[in-house]
């Protein structure tokens, strides 16, 4: 039995409709013996931007100080196993078909969503391998995700909270915030990225009301960027530490909150040393997030030159993210002309993420996701033409590609972006 044919017997078993709840997935561990209860120390991690990024530069850190650490994140890319790291290795597909197989058993037949099973199944795999920390990204929200049946984290991290699932989490900031703080845990040190001032003030809210130290950026550690980097300041820590392997200066302030998580982690004991810390970030890897393609069929028929750079962000903050980055690329020697390859799902807002990368992009070639509800091209174009943002329709990203190159006088940079679903398909086709 293959690991696709499990999972896909495992959606059979999906509510129909997701109702944020607790209650399906605590019966089904407490019938699997709570590994929840079984972990090594936790790191749970929420917010809206920068979740998997933080996961990232923490492991990174730790691992380079020796330490064996699982982690957790969603979606995939490309192939389910990278959900699921343990102790530094993606799980295999024998005991991925194993866990899976074991939760099934135990959930005989209720309704159950995918997430929550297949968090259970993480859950047994982390409880069965010895590791130091687990870094916990949670799914969707926070007070009602699957993951915070994690009732003892040593550290909270919240990082910048924006708009997006608002069918789930209500449409204003300060609801939104509100749900991100549900993992707040009492006595336990809360680590809080670069914020708004609505969600700050509700984090601030909930953390007295459950007695939670607060390690904020701009209070209690701060970061300012320097030419070769930038500089970490708390109170009992100063580093002058390089800019992180990953592009972007929005990544200097996910390497920075993930400096201020692994202080915390140092107060409880973990041994993650300076020099660690620079080595994870100049080593770190997080796919999908402002990555130039180096290789691959697509890398292949662009004309000497050129660049191709991916990106999963699908939000309206992530388009801001990308309008900076275009700016960077504008101003440097010979800059070369920017054009976008887009898809996205129904569920987000294409207008809002497209109107800050409108006037950095000369034009746009909108794209289907396959296998997911995503704006047909013509839909997409729509949206892109509404904030002043030229697009043309097209079947797949290799079509627009060529599509581009018959139209296009090279060299030029691309940047195919809107959705991680889109991201997983072009590294799965791009080698």
């Amino acid at each position: 039995m293959s690991t696709d044919a499990i999972l896909a017997r495992l959606m059979t078993l999906h509510p129909r409709a997701i109702d944020l709840e607790l209650g399906r997935i605590q019966r089904l561990l407490d019938t699997l013996g709570n590994p929840e209860r079984r972990l090594p120390p936790v790191v749970h991690i929420a917010g809206t931007n920068g979740k998997g990024s933080l996961v990232a530069y923490t492991r990174a850190m730790a691992e380079a100080a020796g330490l064996r650490v699982h982690t957790y994140t969603s979606p995939h890319l490309v192939h389910f196993n990278e959900r699921i790291r343990l102790a530094g290795t993606l799980i295999d597909n024998a005991e991925l078909e194993a866990v899976l197989e074991e939760c099934e058993q135990a959930n005989d037949g209720q309704l159950i969503t995918y997430f929550e099973i297949t968090t259970a199944a993480a859950f047994l795999a982390f409880a069965r391998h010895p590791a130091d920390l687990l870094v916990l990204e949670v799914g969707l929200g926070g007070r009602y995700d699957t993951t915070n049946v994690v009732n003892n984290p040593v550290v909270t991290a919240v990082t910048p909270i924006g708009i997006d699932h608002t069918q789930f989490l209500g449409p204003t900031l300060r609801q939104i915030a509100r749900e991100k703080s549900g993992i707040l845990k009492h006595g336990v040190p809360a680590v809080i990225g670069r914020q708004r001032p609505e969600p700050a003030a509700v984090l601030v809210e909930d953390a007295q009301a459950l007695d939670v130290p607060l390690f904020r950026m701009g209070h209690e550690w701060r970061m300012e960027t320097r030419d070769s980097g930038f500089r970490y300041e708390s109170d009992s820590l100063a580093l002058d530490l390089p800019a992180p392997r990953l592009v972007g200066a929005h990544q200097i302030d996910n390497a920075a909150t993930a400096v201020a998580v692994v202080e915390r982690l140092r107060a409880a004991g973990l041994r993650i040393g300076d020099d660690a810390v620079r080595k994870g970030l100049a080593t770190v890897e997080w796919p999908a997030r402002l990555q130039p393609l180096v290789r691959g069929p697509l890398v292949d028929a662009l004309p000497a030159g050129c660049e191709l750079w991916l990106d999963g962000g699908h939000n309206e903050d992530c388009g801001l993210v990308l309008a900076e980055q275009s700016r960077a690329w504008a101003r440097e020697p010979g800059a070369l002309p920017l054009y976008l390859i887009f898809g996205m799902l129904t569920t987000k807002d294409a207008g809002g993420f497209l109107r800050p990368l409108a006037r950095h992009a000369t034009s746009a070639w909108a794209v289907p996701i396959p296998d997911h509800a995503s704006y047909t091209p013509e839909e997409a174009c729509r949206q892109a033409d509404d904030v002043g943002l030229t697009c043309l329709p097209a079947p797949s990203v290799p079509d627009a590609v060529e599509d581009l190159l018959a139209n296009v006088h090279p060299p030029f940079r691309v940047l195919i972006c809107g959705s991680l679903y889109l991201a997983g398909t072009v590294l799965a086709k791009n080698g």
